[in-house]
């Protein structure tokens, strides 16, 4: 069954457009700069590329990187406000089905996944977007310790000490990484959701 979908009808509101492409960007900066801070002092037996780095050097990467972070965090804010403010939340990311969220994580890997209205999330845009969510919200509740340890003691010992926010911060930015690459290439396959988040329509 096809569905037609109005050319003028409206998909993503213009609040909505803003908050993402502000995401991207807050994203890419935190991440690149995040690798360059990373290389500085590695706790994994490996460096990142210093060409994927953003900084040149320490103080001029972590410069960048609070920069991103107060961006991150209330352009983050913003976004979740709005979208529990105006039901959206409850509308587009729930029920959440793991019955039918296997299904369509299936036909996603066989490349049948349908993608007919542009306007309804399946489930595993659902699952991918909720995950996004939570994921910011540790990387923002991790960066709080490696920024100011001593003013949040609870924060980082709930968190395993100053070494382990470290770690987490660090997985928790590449888990991000990689859901911006899934993004991209979904976005490859079905590149009408790349005008539509660019119009609105």
């Amino acid at each position: 069954m096809h569905t037609h979908i109005d050319s003028n009808a409206v998909i993503h509101p213009a609040w909505l457009r803003l908050t993402h492409w502000l995401n991207a960007v807050a994203v890419v900066v935190l991440a690149t700069s995040g690798w360059r801070i990373y290389n500085a002092a590695p706790f994994f037996p490996f460096e990142l590329p210093r060409v994927l780095t953003l900084g040149g050097w320490l103080g001029g990467a972590l410069q960048w990187h609070f920069a991103a972070m107060w961006l991150l965090v209330v352009n983050g804010l913003l976004y979740l406000t709005i979208n529990i403010a105006s039901g959206r939340l409850r509308r587009q990311f729930f029920p959440l089905s793991p019955r039918l969220l296997l299904a369509d994580f299936m036909a996603a890997l066989k490349g049948k996944l349908a993608h007919a209205d542009p306007r309804r999330y399946n489930m595993v845009q659902r699952a991918a977007y909720l995950f996004v969510m939570v994921d910011c919200i540790v990387l923002v509740l991790s960066g709080l310790v490696l920024w100011k340890s001593v003013q949040f003691p609870l924060l980082r010992e709930l968190l395993g000490g100053y070494e382990s926010a470290r770690r987490v911060h660090f997985i928790a930015m590449a888990l991000l990484v990689g859901f911006v690459g899934v993004h991209l290439l979904m976005v490859a396959l079905v590149p009408r959701t790349l005008v539509a988040m660019l119009r609105g329509r």
